[in-house]
């Protein structure tokens, strides 16, 4: 008795380190590219696109911050090939560092008007890396902390890869906020704006430490020790698991598209359409982020009480219906309601979508091909969600001079995934007893077929 309670406790001590580390980790990746999104939002255009009017440059700049997003399913098959195969936490250590290396070489560009058509054809080879890097970052994050978590608490402790996010977005956010504010704008464009760049490097440093020192997560020791790794885990995929990569996919979109138009087209939308100054807007992103640390986690928490579908369906019902009332908050130009706009948009109906994602994303698949698939519906959905999101609405917005289409656009997204929330099948309580006995299976399976090859 006194050795199993020892046991539990070095258990959840393990637990609570890889959590720390996955949130940490996940935390620096994030800040490099959210650092990009709020910059394409703000300086990019100015910069890389000076040929274009303000809102054509930054359709310009967005174009760049999508092409990112149609590199992530690249990383997702790439890595998750190989953490499938290799392990989790060997593919963590290389997305880092691909990260870093980018964004540290995004502070260094030069710019348009030292190099002409060069600067942003390397700002975009920069993002490509950088969407190869979060695309496989994503899924081996969720997936130490989840495969490490206790029975029952998969949703709680799988959320706080996902805090990382938020925490990014923060960081990110809060970098350019404080060089904004504190320099001339003329000084923020000629080197203000690289510094936030440059300072990853630092952060990469740190979390590499962190990655290095967790140990692999339990279910894929227990894969490779059986010796029943997927050969080709991208085609065991498609061939068992269309339907989750279909279903994940749907679940995705609602989460990802509204949450690059609450984040980041909200700067140009305020900033050139209402006239009000960045750091207002700037402010209200961090104020909803700071917030979602704590309402990422709470909601991920109710999932492993009351189920994944019901808190999911919750905050996609919730974005559906303030799609419109987001954009009458914002209008009002009022600082304390464009803020209290942010904040219910992000951490009310994103975060109950996304706090219980990385523990319902996970259950949908197997554990020998558990990376592949969730990094494949989670990064697929991107491209066509959060990746096209703020150039979709900056067009529509250009096309109709007003908000009322972008809204449109965001309850169509909600509905989206109000109808793959339905179709999908709850899956809260399963346990490891089913990754345990496909392993068996498949031993079983292996050792049938030596004895008829030695018959």
């Amino acid at each position: 008795m006194e050795r199993e309670g020892g046991q539990r406790a070095v258990q959840g001590a393990e637990i609570r380190k890889v959590a720390l580390a996955s949130f940490i980790g996940t935390a620096i990746e994030w800040y490099d590219y959210f650092l990009y999104g709020t910059a394409a939002a703000l300086v990019f255009g100015v910069l890389f696109f000076p040929e274009f009017d303000p809102l054509t440059g930054t359709l310009a700049a967005f174009a760049t911050f999508a092409v990112g997003f149609f590199a992530r399913p690249v990383g997702g098959i790439i890595f998750g090939h190989f953490g499938d195969r290799i392990g989790r936490k060997t593919m963590l250590v290389i997305t880092l560092m691909i990260m870093g290396i980018a964004t540290f070489l995004i502070g260094l560009l030069p710019t348009y008007a030292q190099i002409g058509i060069w600067a942003p054809i390397l700002l975009v080879t920069m993002r490509i890396l950088q969407g190869l890097a979060v695309g496989g970052e994503w899924g081996g994050a969720v997936l130490m902390a989840v495969e490490h978590s206790p029975p029952g608490r998969r949703g709680f402790y799988g959320s706080w890869p996902q805090m990382g996010v938020p925490a990014g977005l923060l960081l990110g956010t809060s970098a350019l906020y404080i060089f904004a504010a504190l320099l001339p704008e003329e000084a923020f464009l000629a080197w203000g704006w690289r510094v936030p760049f440059l300072l990853s490097i630092v952060l990469v440093g740190v979390g590499l430490y962190i990655r290095l020192s967790i140990s692999e997560s339990p279910a894929f020791r227990r894969v490779r020790e059986s010796r029943t790794e997927a050969r080709m885990p991208i085609i065991d995929v498609l061939r068992t698991y269309p339907k989750s990569v279909l279903i994940a996919m749907g679940l995705r979109v609602a989460e990802n598209g509204s949450f690059y138009v609450f984040s980041v087209f909200v700067l140009a939308y305020a900033t050139q359409q209402l006239g009000l100054p960045n750091s207002m807007i700037l402010a209200g992103v961090m104020i909803a982020a700071a917030i979602q640390l704590c309402t990422i986690p709470a909601w991920a928490a109710l999932s492993d009480r009351f189920g994944r579908r019901p808190v999911y369906l919750g905050g996609a019902v919730f974005s559906l219906l303030f799609a419109f009332p987001f954009f009458w908050l914002v209008n009002t130009s009022v600082n304390v309601l464009i803020w209290l706009a942010i904040a219910l948009a992000l951490a009310g109906g994103h975060a109950a979508m996304y706090g219980p994602q990385a523990a319902f994303f996970s259950e949908l698949f197997g554990t020998r091909v558990r990376y592949s698939g969730a990094s494949l519906g989670y990064q697929l959905a991107s491209v066509f969600a959060g990746g096209l999101s703020p150039f979709i609405a900056t067009a529509l917005l250009a096309w109709a001079g007003s908000y009322w289409p972008v809204a449109v656009y965001l309850g169509f997204m909600a509905l989206i995934t109000i109808v793959a929330v339905v179709l999908a099948t709850e899956t809260f309580r399963e346990d490891i007893a089913a990754d345990q006995q496909e392993e068996r299976q498949l031993i079983a399976e292996r050792k049938g077929g030596v004895a008829r090859e030695g018959a």
